[in-house]
């Protein structure tokens, strides 16, 4: 008697529990989906680990999970947001980014073509920032245990000898920069989750910076310090640095470029530009002497074109941030008290 194998129907067009099971489906949600998007020279090899080429020196290693709602917004997806992410993550650290991993946890019921459409996005997102996904992983979890897809993503890249950042190497008279304008990222989410409509629509700055701030480090090497202000925005990063740098910081608000249409959103919903994510600025903290060359370097790239000084560092007030308004009072930039945009990041 000849037996058969019976074989399971591969043409569902939403994730299965199945996909998650290690089995059959699983080899074609590999195949099908994140080998093609993903292929390289690492991946292509579907080992249980990436046997990595990395040159001589320090590393830096990040990781990151993804959660944001929706999962498709103007200017990006969760998946650019989980490969621009970590890669700026690594490059205000002051390394080159060079290799990722992408972890999926989906719900049983999510559309295959979304999930394709996410996994392309990332590919894209990584060929422009020049990093590799050589290694990631899927579990499916049942219907209702989480909202469609999550993605974690870490990253490691080759520290530069020649630079050395850190959120404690604040000294006063030190000028603040600013790559461009804030409120982007949080408040294209958020329109797009209400449904808030303007004349102007609101799209994501979410963009890889590390082609930019290696410009800047190449020609500007005795930056102090870099952060990309995403949650909690421009106000969590500049109290940070105050707090550990135990230095005061002066900004105007004047200075910082909000888009007319983010502003109305913000005002709109009783929310601080200042204290809305960001996914494709950073903040860069130089010598006085240096700004005008750090800002020259920016400026170059098309995400850095509004570059701007924002204020300088003092040895007053340690440890706060404080802003003189449009009306020349001055007022205390304090952190946020809790979560305004869940689900941004």
């Amino acid at each position: 008697m000849q037996l058969s194998c019976p074989r399971p129907h591969m043409n569902h067009r939403s994730v299965q529990m199945a996909h998650g099971a290690g089995g059959r489906l699983s080899q074609e949600l590999m195949k099908q989906v994140f080998a093609p998007c993903f292929s390289n020279c690492f991946l292509d090899l579907m080992d249980d680990q990436a046997k990595l080429d990395l040159p001589s020196g320090r590393i830096a290693f990040t990781t990151d999970t993804y959660v944001v709602t929706p999962c498709f917004f103007p200017g990006g997806t969760i998946g650019t947001l989980a490969v621009n992410g970590t890669v700026n993550d690594l490059a205000v650290g002051g390394s080159n980014p060079l290799y990722l991993s992408a972890g999926f946890v989906l719900e049983e019921g999510f559309p295959l073509d979304d999930l394709e459409r996410i996994a392309e996005s990332m590919a894209v997102a990584a060929r422009n920032a020049g990093v590799m996904i050589v290694a990631g992983d899927t579990k499916v979890v049942q219907k209702g245990s989480c909202d469609g897809i999550f993605i974690n993503t870490s990253g490691i890249g080759l520290l530069r000898d020649d630079v050395s950042l850190s959120c404690r190497n604040l000294k006063p008279g030190d000028s603040i920069l600013l790559s461009g304008s804030v409120g982007d990222h949080g408040m294209s989410i958020m329109t797009a989750r209400e449904g808030l409509s303007f004349q102007s629509s609101i799209s994501s700055d979410c963009a890889s910076l590390n082609r930019m701030i290696a410009a800047v480090l190449d020609e500007v090497p005795e930056v102090h310090a870099m952060r990309d202000p995403t949650r909690g925005g421009v106000a969590a990063v500049l109290n940070e640095l105050a707090v550990s740098s135990s230095v005061g910081i002066d900004i105007d608000e004047t200075a910082i470029p909000v888009r007319d249409e983010v502003r109305g959103a913000c005002e709109l919903l009783g929310i601080d530009p200042l204290h809305v994510a960001n996914e494709g600025k950073f903040i860069a903290v130089v010598p006085a002497q240096s700004a005008a060359k750090a800002l020259d370097v920016m400026r170059r790239f098309d995400e850095g074109r509004q570059a701007v000084p924002v204020g300088s560092v003092t040895a007053d007030h340690a440890g706060m941030v404080v802003m003189r308004t449009a009306f020349g009072s001055r007022r205390i930039v304090d952190l946020p008290l809790g979560e305004q945009l869940p689900r941004i990041c």
